[in-house]
């Protein structure tokens, strides 16, 4: 997820690397001649600004883009700062969709089946509902449910804040729709990764 991201960041963090590894050669003959270096005048900006060259920085560019894509792959935070939020809640989002038809929570007799969803990577939250459920509980009902439990995450509450938005979840399922006598529980109730 986040491919543009993962790009953006490895373009840059290459680019900064290859700069200042430009840099470092450049300054190195003026910093230590005692290694054998020499030079005839003072360090100025000017002077190692000059020596960077677009022969040796664009290839090393090139080069330090591997490494540095392999660590946004490998390190999935990294990628956010190159993210806007309107991008990560949509993402968030469609992967709560996805996860709700996925697996199967749309096939209750009723329409009753939620989902909780929690993105650990973004810390976001989404609570959906089936079709038979938004017709009788307001969307407002969710997006409560969704921040306390998110409010109870940043305070490392979660699990009694998980505790307490599933209990709400139930309240308001059997006060909108009473238990049948015929009623089984069609979906499980587990966690689903």
């Amino acid at each position: 997820s986040y491919r543009e991201a993962e790009t953006l960041g490895a373009v840059l963090t290459a680019a900064l690397c290859g700069f200042l590894v430009e840099i470092a050669f450049r300054l190195a003959p003026l910093l230590l001649p005692a290694a054998g270096w020499g030079h005839g005048g003072g360090i100025g900006a000017d002077l190692v600004l000059y020596g960077v060259s677009v022969w040796t920085y664009v290839p090393l560019v090139f080069f330090l883009f591997f490494p540095a894509r392999y660590l946004f792959l490998k390190f999935e935070t990294l990628k956010l700062p190159f993210v806007g939020r309107k991008r990560i809640d949509q993402a968030v989002r469609e992967r709560a969709v996805r996860a709700f038809y996925e697996k199967g929570l749309y096939k209750t007799r009723d329409e009753t089946g939620i989902l909780i969803f929690l993105s650990l990577l973004e810390h976001k939250v989404w609570i959906l509902g089936d079709r038979g459920i938004d017709t009788r509980i307001s969307r407002d009902t969710w997006q409560s449910l969704a921040k306390d439990l998110s409010r109870g995450m940043r305070e490392n509450r979660a699990c009694d804040a998980l505790c307490s938005v599933i209990s709400a979840c139930g309240d308001e399922l059997a006060r909108h729709f009473p238990r049948k006598s015929d009623d089984t529980n069609e979906l499980a109730d587990e966690v689903i990764r």
